[in-house]
């Protein structure tokens, strides 16, 4: 009789791993919406710095509860510059930006982080495989189709803004692997979201920002949710990500979140999906699959 062997992880991963990509292809594929509603009551860089506050200020309170240890000064000090790179530069940019330039141009400009993350993973000597390489490039070329004809236009600064974002979100990303390491788990998260909303203060500071307070429940609501699903959840899951596979997987959700968009657009707003958008879907969702076969392969 044979020996039965145990069934293999669905594309090679754990379910822990498909678990956190659900995470940050779902949660934040529906937060950009989020953003613009909360943007009716909150300045952009304020939203992102409350939002984070809060969540890493919940997080470690958790932590420090079950007996965590407290990070050390250098654990501090790697916190705050992966933090003001990723939320700083990365969110604060996009929150920036979405006020003038259209969403399908910010998910366009995204769309680039995969590719940025394997650029800068050179310097460190990380070269990804081929297949990667060709499913990032399919994935990168839906997305460009998706986005094509939707009025691609946006204000000079909203585009430097979201430029910048992108840079410094991979940057950050690729650091966080490479150089400057996070205490271990949870509290390395808490000290990242809490470092990053104190930057994100000070560009509000800096700014001049109107730090009015919000009288709409539905943009209370939406902060609510960017706290709890999109920082505590999501942006745990992403960190996770990181430290448990490749960056062009952990970066994928980048390629999946447009058509997260699209049908939310089609569910919720009642937007009808020309030919063209299913077609650009269909290609994205190749280049996505195309990544997972090409990690399965080659692992």
């Amino acid at each position: 009789m044979q020996s039965m062997h145990p069934a293999q992880p669905l594309l090679g991963l754990p379910p822990l791993v498909l678990g956190c990509l659900a995470m940050t292809w779902f949660v934040w594929g529906s937060s950009y919406l989020i953003v613009r509603l909360a943007l009716d009551g909150f300045a952009p860089f304020m939203l992102m710095s409350t939002r984070f506050l809060a969540a890493g200020g919940l997080l470690l309170a958790w932590q420090l509860a079950r007996g965590a240890r407290l990070p050390s000064v250098l654990e501090w000090r790697n916190a705050l510059i992966i933090g003001t790179l990723m939320l700083g530069g990365g969110m604060g940019g996009v929150a920036f930006a979405e006020q003038t330039v259209p969403s399908g141009l910010v998910v366009a400009f995204i769309a680039v982080v995969p590719m940025l993350v394997i650029l800068i993973g050179l310097a460190f000597n990380v070269y990804p495989r081929r297949g990667e390489v060709v499913a990032v490039g399919v994935g990168f070329l839906g997305v460009l189709m998706l986005t094509r004809g939707a009025g691609l236009k946006g204000s000079p600064a909203g585009l430097l803004a979201i430029c910048l974002g992108s840079l410094g979100w991979s940057l950050g990303s690729v650091l966080s692997q490479r150089r400057f390491k996070l205490a271990p788990g949870a509290i390395g998260f808490a000290t990242q979201m809490i470092c990053g909303g104190i930057t994100l203060f000070g560009m509000s500071w800096w700014t001049c920002e109107a730090w009015t307070w919000p009288g709409s429940s539905s943009v209370w609501w939406a902060w609510a949710f960017l706290v709890i699903f999109g920082s505590l959840v999501a942006f745990s899951a992403y960190m996770l990500l990181l430290a448990r596979t490749s960056t062009s997987i952990a970066t994928s959700y980048s390629l999946v979140n447009p058509l997260v968009g699209l049908g939310l657009g089609v569910t919720v707003g009642g937007e009808v999906v020309s030919p063209w958008e299913w077609a650009s879907a269909s290609v994205i969702l190749g280049g996505v699959l195309l990544l997972f076969l090409s990690r399965r392969g080659e692992s």
